[in-house]
């Protein structure tokens, strides 16, 4: 059995590994051959404590995620967020390997919504307009600078020092941050991401001026969301998988739309193979909803393993 911990799948990962594994497993998703379950989410006693197990299986690949939130750890010294990612061996259903993957999930989650906007984003988006200033924000940054030449990166979050130091470690990277009112944001950018906890629309839909990339990662569980209703029916949508996002992520609110054929949504995995469009003009506005699927973190822990057997 092979075991990789925190420290261990820390080092290992890079933006550049995080890429082609959840590359990868977007395209598995939209196999016929791959089976990805329904989340299950969970609480501990304390209610702010919760917790979800995603499973899958892909031609290569068997296993789930365990993806926990503490809210309390920060006083302990230890990171809300926690992630433990398990591979069974396809052979004989026993245990093949545990990778603690607790820094490494906000590397595959901001990979999923650089895949998506490397198909999805124009090519010359330069302003990148983030909602929220929390751990995974950093992550969408760097992840989205990598393929598109951001210069630009405009945070809406409520004052804090948080917030303001994360506007400072933006800096760090050589672009320009600053913390602005959602509307300037929304106007200005050429890409949004949403990456909160909210429970209702966090922009009106008039801001969004044509050709932006919008990215929802923060509705994953139900009552979630971010984006209106009115934006989605004027947007090209596009998910990582289907059955969830309109079960627990952004799609939800538009499920009945969404099954009755009214909106069209297609899944990222098609549009790298080939079998359905991304962008279709400099004009259209495209929306990703980033609600996070078990194959991603399964490619994500095999990723791992080879790279820890190459540094040997």
């Amino acid at each position: 059995m092979i075991y990789i911990s925190e420290e261990e799948s820390a080092a290992l990962v890079t933006h550049e590994l995080a890429f082609e594994a959840v590359r990868r497993a977007l395209v598995a998703a939209a196999s016929k051959q791959s089976l990805i379950f329904p989340a299950v989410l969970g609480r501990a006693r304390e209610a702010t404590n919760t917790f979800s197990i995603k499973s899958g299986s892909s031609n290569d690949l068997t296993g789930v995620k365990i993806g926990s939130f503490w809210s309390r750890n920060p006083a302990r010294g230890l990171p809300r967020h926690n992630s433990t990612i398990v591979l069974l061996d396809k052979d004989t259903g026993r245990l093949g390997a545990v990778v603690e993957a607790g820094k490494v999930n906000a590397y595959r989650t901001a990979a999923a919504d650089a895949v998506a906007a490397n198909l999805l984003a124009r090519r010359q988006a330069k302003v990148l307009a983030i909602f929220g200033a929390g751990n995974q924000a950093g992550f969408e940054v760097t992840a989205l600078a990598r393929i598109r030449p951001i210069e630009t990166v405009l945070v809406v979050a409520s004052p804090s020092p948080r917030r303001d130091a994360f506007v400072d470690r933006i800096g760090d990277h050589g672009l320009t941050a600053r913390a602005v009112p959602a509307e300037e944001a929304v106007r200005a950018a050429d890409i949004v991401v949403t990456a909160t906890p909210s429970r209702q629309p966090l922009f009106d839909v008039t801001w969004v001026k044509p050709g932006t990339h919008i990215v929802s990662m923060g509705s994953d569980a139900p009552g979630k969301r971010e984006l209106a209703s009115e934006l989605l029916s004027r947007a090209s949508l596009f998910c990582d998988l289907l059955s969830q996002s309109i079960q627990i992520g952004e799609f939800q609110h538009v499920r009945e739309s969404v099954e009755a054929g009214t909106l069209i949504v297609t899944p990222i995995g098609d549009v790298i193979e080939g079998r359905g469009a991304g962008r279709r003009s400099d004009e259209e506005i495209t929306v990703f909803d980033s609600s996070g699927i078990s194959l991603q973190d399964l490619y994500m822990a095999e990723a791992l393993i080879r790279a820890k057997a190459s540094h040997r």
